[in-house]
């Protein structure tokens, strides 16, 4: 290995053995409860990652917290509402749907929604009036022609009936 990367390594060793947390329960109920536990609750510092996955100092508060609980012996659902009162349904890596998270469960459902219908307006409006109907193409009957002859559309509506029977000469 080459000397310069040997010593970087060396360098970024002690950041390395921080993230790991090791917790050692004296059953294996407990261990797994904690590992469960710290994958089901969120790192209320980091964005989308549970305290088990987060390196924030409140995160690892929060499993030496969970750990001193179930070394008590708290049961799963003591150390969740105990969460969830201090720090509210937020704590919660999947918060139960109530009237207050309601927006977190189906604001994603909303605004796909609503994206969904904008672009069928936006495509509506880009298409030519010809082909909003079934997909058959409308020919200019007595209403559209009148509607164009009373906006003094007349002989630009003249020219291009001439240009479709003569046909393009140019």
């Amino acid at each position: 290995m080459k000397p310069g990367i040997l010593m970087l390594l060396l360098l970024l060793s002690p950041f390395a053995a921080q993230a790991i947390d090791s917790r050692q329960f004296a059953n294996p109920e407990q261990q797994e409860a904690y590992e469960t536990l710290t994958s089901e609750l969120r790192c209320l510092v980091c964005q989308n990652q549970t305290i088990a996955d987060s390196n924030a100092e409140l995160a690892a508060d929060l499993r030496r917290q969970v750990q001193e609980m179930l070394e008590q012996g708290k049961s799963r659902e003591e150390i969740v509402q105990f969460m969830t009162d201090r720090y509210g349904d937020f704590v919660l890596y999947k918060p139960p749907f109530k009237l207050k998270t309601g927006l977190l469960w189906l604001g994603p459902i909303v605004f796909l929604l609503l994206g969904l219908v904008a672009v069928f307006f936006v495509i509506r409006q880009r298409q030519p009036r010809s082909q909003q109907g079934f997909g058959i193409p409308t020919l200019p009957g007595d209403k559209e022609v009148a509607a164009v002859t009373e906006n003094g559309q007349a002989e630009k509506l003249a020219k291009i009936r001439r240009l479709l029977d003569e046909g393009d000469v140019s």
